[in-house]
C-alpha cells in the first residue's frame, strides 16, 4: 500500500489465515501501516523479513487457495 520498512512479519510459510488476518507491518514517516489478507487462504511464500525497505508495489507475501 504503501513504501517503507518492514516492522514486523505476523505469517510464516505453510500457515493458514482468514480474510483480514495481519500479515505484514510497515512503518513509514513514523506511522505504522498493517498489511492484511485479502482471502482466506494458505501463506505460500513470505517475500520480505523484518528491516526490509519495500516499495509500494512489491510483493511481501503470497497466498494460495
Amino acid at each position: 500500500p504503501m513504501p517503507g520498512m518492514v516492522t514486523e512479519v505476523a505469517v510464516s510459510t505453510g500457515q493458514e489465515v482468514k480474510a483480514g488476518d495481519k500479515l505484514v507491518v510497515l512503518e513509514a514517516m513514523k506511522m505504522l501501516t498493517t498489511v492484511s489478507a485479502n482471502a482466506d487462504g494458505t501463506v505460500a511464500e513470505v517475500l520480505v523479513k523484518k528491516g526490509d525497505q519495500v516499495s509500494s508495489d512489491d510483493l511481501l507475501v503470497r497466498l494460495k487457495d
